[in-house]
C-alpha cells in the first residue's frame, strides 16, 4: 500500500493532551501521523504481545515500572514528578523482572562509571559480567586505517562491539546494559547482542555525556545551520 506521507511524530502541530494517540477523540494533522498511517502495524504490534506470555510480561512490567518512578507533586496533586534516577529505574525493573545476570557493554573512556555501576547492580545481588570496548586487542589496521587515520600514530586498537556482543550471549545474560558506546559501534552491538536491552548512558565527548545538552544550548543553533 502506497502512502502519501511518511511518519513524522516530531513534527506534530497539536499540544500533547491534544493529540489522536494521547486522547480517543484526539488530534491528528493531515499528514505525517503514525497512528493515522499505520493501523495495521499498531494491530500487528499488539498480536505479537497477545501471542507472546513472556513478551507480554516484559512490556507489563516496563509501564509498571514507569509508573513507579513518578510521585504525587507536593506542590500540585493534579501533576506528578518523577522520584527516581535511571540507574535505580533499571535495578527495579530488573527485580521485577526476576533477573540475576546483567551484562554491561561499556566504552574504555567511561571505565570509572562502569566500575562504579557494577559495584551499586552488585550491591544489589545482581551478578555483572562486564566487557570493555576495545575487548580483544585488534588493531585498527585490520579494518584499513593508515597511521594517519587514527587518533594515536601506531598500535591502536579497535572498539570492537561485536565481539562484546558475542561475549555477553555466551555468558548467557538475562538483561545487558549498554554504557558510552561510541555513534556507530552502538549501532554494531545492538545488531549482535542476543536478548533485552537498555542504555545507561551514551558517548558524547564534548557534552559530558548528555547529548541533549546540544538541544538546551547555544549548540542548537549552532546545530541547525
Amino acid at each position: 500500500m502506497k502512502r502519501s506521507s511518511h511518519a513524522s511524530c516530531a513534527s506534530c502541530p497539536f499540544r500533547e493532551p491534544e493529540r489522536i494517540c494521547r486522547a480517543e477523540n484526539g488530534k491528528a494533522p493531515k499528514e505525517g501521523c503514525s497512528t493515522v498511517l499505520y493501523p495495521e502495524l499498531n494491530a500487528k504490534a499488539c498480536a505479537e504481545m497477545e501471542n507472546d506470555a513472556e513478551l507480554m510480561r516484559f512490556a507489563k512490567e516496563a509501564s509498571l515500572q514507569e509508573a513507579a518512578c513518578y510521585g504525587v507533586s507536593p506542590y500540585d496533586p493534579s501533576k506528578r514528578q518523577p522520584l527516581k534516577p535511571r540507574i535505580m529505574e533499571t535495578i527495579e525493573f530488573a527485580q521485577r523482572m526476576g533477573y540475576h545476570r546483567l551484562g554491561l557493554a561499556f566504552c574504555l573512556a567511561l571505565w570509572s562509571e562502569a566500575k562504579a555501576l557494577a559495584e551499586i547492580l552488585e550491591s544489589h545481588g545482581f551478578e555483572v559480567v562486564s566487557v570493555c570496548c576495545k575487548v580483544g586487542r585488534v588493531d585498527k589496521s585490520f579494518m584499513g586505517l593508515t597511521d594517519e587515520e587514527k587518533i594515536f600514530p601506531g598500535m591502536e586498537p579497535m572498539c570492537n562491539p561485536i565481539t562484546q556482543a558475542l561475549i555477553l550471549n555466551e555468558e548467557k545474560c538475562d538483561l545487558n546494559l549498554m554504557l558510552g558506546l561510541c555513534v556507530g559501534h552502538d549501532s554494531l552491538f545492538l545488531k549482535y547482542i542476543e536478548g533485552p536491552v537498555t542504555v545507561v548512558a551514551v558517548k558524547d565527548r564534548l557534552l559530558g555525556h548528555a547529548p541533549l545538552n546540544a538541544l538546551y544550548s547555544f549548540y542548537y543553533k549552532f546545530l541547525k545551520k
